[in-house]
């Protein structure tokens, strides 16, 4: 009886084991851009020779990325950094790092400099990627992952990049939405995949494709399948599910320089120990008429135009005061400043605070010198996706980036391939 007894706990033992392991493997880390710490700032990954690119480069290629953060600090930290390979949805894939990774999975981030003559005192660091040390072995999506002291649960930054094998050719258009109830508040993004080299045995199953709006992931459009399969071409052309709102243009402002005000700067101020800028007050444009002008979709350049011969090391950081005057305060949510200088992220870092006194909410952000541009966004309260609508107005005729990106996985699969890539523009027709 007794060794039945035992032989019993020893069977459960097991079961409770395996059935720990399938609920760990079932709820993986989900991996998206973000920065750990307060005194991480100017975190940019690019594809190196153009800063304003996306971070996205072919298997194989000669082709690199940079991922460059300032750390507010005087000393040089034990910063190392791997890269984690991720399904389509951003969980970790379940394939180990030697098989998708040439080189060693952890390494030094060894490229660091001190800032130089600048008020706020930051150290730089840089990393490359492909390198001698580390480079991916197949496509797909990957996650940038910097962490102290060797520990990876001492996170410090986390940054999203893709590796293309491409496989399929991606045509598409950016138009006024067909069905547009809202008469001329929508674009619809329809594009057809063609195949002339993967075996798909189930199409609508085989391929994915993630439909994105100037980079942001909150208001993706996932899930997507063909409309139409005809021979070797997947149709993507829908009324309402690839439709978006076309948005405003962004607001932007110029902090290049710390002798005079730049556009859109209403005051430059030294505080010590720290420059003040101010934004010209701002307004809601939901009740404007469309204007049309260049900007960069979202995003932002660190350079100056002081004497300074590199801008990563010598472009000083700076308070940007931010201000939108409101007749009353927004029940039920957050304002928030939005674009690629919060990592297109609302979160309370971004967040707005309502001032009675002034009538409107204001938000001071500790930016590096350069070229931003930005919006005011509204977050219902539990919600995970920002509504720019209401405070900015949206546009059929207004410019936009879309990103397209096509993943495939067979039956047999393991992971998923990032076969095609491809960026269209609404104002090229």
């Amino acid at each position: 009886m007794n060794r039945k007894i035992a032989l019993f706990f020893i069977i459960l033992n097991v079961i409770l084991t395996l059935n720990s392991g399938a609920s760990k493997k079932t709820d993986p880390f989900y991996y998206q851009n973000a920065v750990y710490r307060e005194e991480i700032k100017s975190v940019q990954l690019y594809r190196i020779g153009n800063e304003l690119s996306n971070p996205v480069i072919e298997l194989g290629s000669d082709a690199k990325l940079a991922l460059k953060f300032d750390e507010l600090a005087e000393d040089v930290k034990n910063f190392t950094y791997t890269l984690i390979h991720c399904d389509v949805n951003w969980n970790e894939s379940y394939i180990q790092q030697s098989e998708y990774l040439s080189g060693f999975p952890d390494n030094p981030v060894t490229d660091y400099a001190m800032s130089f003559n600048t008020t706020v005192r930051f150290v730089n660091y840089q990393v490359q990627i492909p390198n001698d040390d580390c480079a991916p072995k197949y496509s797909g999506n990957y996650a940038l992952v910097v962490f102290e002291e060797n520990n990876r649960e001492n996170l410090v930054l986390i940054q999203r990049f893709y590796v293309v094998e491409p496989l399929i050719k991606i045509e598409g258009l950016v138009k006024k939405a067909t069905f547009d109830p809202f008469n001329g508040e929508n674009q619809e993004v329809d594009f057809k995949i063609i195949n002339q080299q993967l075996k798909l045995l189930n199409p609508r199953e085989d391929i994915k494709v993630v439909l994105m709006q100037n980079r942001r992931w909150d208001n993706a459009i996932l899930n997507l399948r063909p409309s139409f399969i005809r021979d070797n071409v997947l149709d993507y052309d829908y009324n309402k599910e690839n439709v978006f709102p076309g948005g405003n243009e962004f607001r932007y402002f110029d902090v290049r320089t710390r002798r005079y005000n730049g556009e859109n700067i209403e005051d430059i101020k030294f505080i010590r120990p720290y420059y003040h800028v101010t934004v010209l007050p701002d307004a809601i444009r939901s009740n404007k008429k469309y204007s049309p002008y260049k900007e960069m979709n979202g995003n932002y350049v660190i350079e100056s135009q002081d004497r300074v011969t590199d801008f990563d090391t010598e472009c000083d950081y700076m308070f940007v005061h931010f201000y939108l005057p409101m007749q009353s305060q927004l029940a039920g949510g957050s304002v928030n400043v939005f674009g690629a200088l919060t990592g297109w992220n609302a979160n309370k870092t971004n967040e707005m605070k309502w001032n009675f006194l002034s009538a409107g909410y204001e938000l001071s952000l500790l930016l590096k010198q350069g070229y931003y541009n930005y919006q005011y966004v509204y977050v219902p309260d539990g919600a995970k996706k920002a509504d720019s609508v209401n405070l900015e107005g949206t546009y059929y005729m207004t410019e936009n980036d879309y990103q397209i990106f096509a993943y495939y996985r067979d039956q047999a699969g393991r992971y998923d391939r990032l076969v095609g890539f491809t960026n269209l523009n609404s104002a090229i027709r």
